[in-house]
């Protein structure tokens, strides 16, 4: 019985550990869209879209438990429809604010995208 426990604190540590690292990934995803965001003209348009969409789907399949699934779609949905908006029309600061919210919006729907796939197959299954 006691190998059986092991075995399964072993398992729970394991997730545990992917799940640390996938939130770390969420923290260094944003930092990166944020300082993406202000030097715009430094960082290859390719390699900032795929980085930011392979974090993006990291984040989306290993950070999120059930009950963080809910805010987690109202607040891509939020951020989808704020990267609608012409930020772009604000003196001086506007051109980097549309930057920063493009890149966080590339950042979030891939994970937006698997939380709602994942939360599509869960209410099927039900």
């Amino acid at each position: 019985m006691a190998k059986k426990r092991g075995k399964s604190n072993a398992v729970k540590k394991s997730k545990m550990e992917i799940h640390r690292v996938a939130h770390y990934a969420f923290f260094v995803g944003l930092l990166i869209a944020i300082v993406a965001g202000l030097f715009r003209d430094v960082f290859s348009p390719q390699v900032l879209v795929t980085t930011l969409v392979i974090l993006g789907f990291f984040v989306g399949l290993f950070n999120l438990t059930a009950k963080e699934t809910t805010p987690f779609l109202l607040a891509s949905i939020a951020l989808m429809l704020a990267g609608i908006v012409n930020l772009g029309l604000i003196p001086a600061v506007g051109p980097y604010l549309r930057s920063i919210l493009s890149n966080i919006v590339v950042f979030v729907v891939p994970g937006a995208i698997l939380v709602g796939i994942k939360t599509i197959w869960r209410l099927a299954s039900d």
